[in-house]
């Protein structure tokens, strides 16, 4: 049986209250479990966390640097080895899922289901030549959906650990997880994306990764422990509508992607701040202002990103916020993916960005969090103002709008 006596909650959770919460949850989902797959004894418990975009806002689709890291809120899931081929998986909200081991090709029926990420994941695992076998798994998940923190790549990294622990000794790297999570994401599920969310997930803590070869992204964990610092994370959700953005998010790698070509590059990695002023006559009357601004956004950025990782790499925290700041400012200013110009009149990020600049001091900062335009700002708040700046968020945005999270050191991992 369990013990979960054993497990030290507060060196995966950072803090003494979200300890003691994990405490009853992870009670209530072996409870769940048995009430699940009756007469079927669990044998171990898998967490996987959510995500936070630090640096590299925007940059990793034209081959850049990102700076992500892990949070404190996590999938986890109580499983069991089970006899035969089939794997049994009952999501909490999303009802059971039932997958043949024997049957891993593509459904096209399934895509954007659950079912389309767990057996894109098995598939890509099978595929690395790792071993599979079959399971119960009763998950729950409180990386909440749509708040930019990446709730799929959460679930999708989770998914790939069980199998780890389970029947490969855990001994799968945390990259090939990630790698597989992508393939479910973009195969199977039918959603583009990049690697960032699944490689943050899985890696674990923060991570500078550079995408210059998106095939073999150099992907370096920084050794850095923030809880030892003055600061926590606040994620605010700004309650914005993402209906109707489509155009807007294609619009952005649209145009970075129209100035590389203008300069006979297939993405802006290759392209320097140099080659854009020497070039900018031709550019702006070709591709238009905004998308000059969003390409000298992606120079920028994609450096800062890695500069954010080398300022913790020496412990430097000011600069690090002050590169934070840098990246908001950019974002908003350059990149443009703060507020939609279809209704001028709705700006949630920008009034979330403009109240936490009023009330946050100068060694503090706040940014536009993930794709943009709608959704989440972050912010890096002093512990003492913490409990300020989510009365103010909450103020505006409606009770337990602002989460106030911590870096957890951990990605996908065995609990017990």
């Amino acid at each position: 049986m369990l013990d979960l006596s054993a497990i030290n909650f507060k060196d995966i959770y950072c803090t003494d209250d979200s300890a003691a919460y994990q405490e009853g949850r992870y009670r209530d989902a072996v409870e769940a479990f048995a009430e699940t797959f009756r007469g079927v004894k669990p044998t171990a418990v898998f967490s996987a966390p959510g995500r936070t975009e630090v640096g590299g806002n925007h940059t990793d689709h034209q081959r850049g640097e990102v700076l992500a890291a892990s949070i404190n809120k996590d999938a986890i899931a109580v499983t069991a080895q089970a006899d035969g081929k089939t794997v049994r998986v009952l999501a909490d909200g999303f009802g059971m899922t039932e997958i043949d081991l024997d049957n891993l090709t593509l459904r096209e029926e399934e895509k954007g289901s659950t079912a389309a990420l767990i057996r894109g994941v098995l598939a890509g695992l099978k595929d690395f030549g790792f071993v599979l076998g079959g399971f119960d798994a009763y998950i729950t998940s409180d990386v909440l959906i749509g708040a930019g923190l990446s709730s799929s790549a959460a679930f999708e990294t989770l998914i790939g650990t069980i199998v780890s622990g389970l029947y490969n000794d855990m001994k799968i790297d945390p990259v090939t997880i990630a790698k597989t999570g992508q393939y479910a994401e973009n195969v199977y599920f039918g959603k583009p994306c990049g690697l960032m969310d699944q490689m943050a997930c899985s890696v674990g803590n923060l991570v500078h990764i550079d995408f210059k070869d998106p095939e073999n992204p150099v992907v370096d964990k920084v050794d850095f422990d923030f809880s030892q610092t003055d600061y926590v994370l606040c994620i605010t959700d700004t309650k914005g509508s993402h209906a109707d953005l489509t155009d807007e998010y294609a619009a952005v790698p649209g145009e970075m992607k129209k100035i590389a070509s203008l300069l006979g590059c297939d993405t802006l990695r290759s392209v320097t701040f140099e080659d854009i002023m020497d070039n900018i006559e031709m550019l702006r009357g070709n591709a238009g202002d905004r998308s000059v601004l969003r390409a000298i956004h992606f120079v920028n950025e994609t450096r800062r990103a890695a500069d954010e990782a080398d300022a913790l790499r020496h412990n430097d925290t000011d600069s690090f916020i002050r590169l934070v700041k840098a990246s908001g400012d950019s974002s908003f200013k350059y990149l443009q993916n703060v507020y939609s110009n279809k209704n001028v009149t709705v700006q949630n990020m920008s009034l979330a960005l403009a109240v936490s600049d009023t009330i946050l001091s100068s060694d503090e900062a706040s940014r536009v969090h993930g794709g943009g335009f709608a959704g989440t700002i972050q912010a890096f708040v002093k512990k003492e103002n913490a409990a300020m700046y989510q009365e103010h968020m909450d103020k505006v945005f409606g009770h337990g709008s602002c989460e106030i999270l911590s870096i957890r050191k951990y990605g996908g991992i065995r609990v017990v």
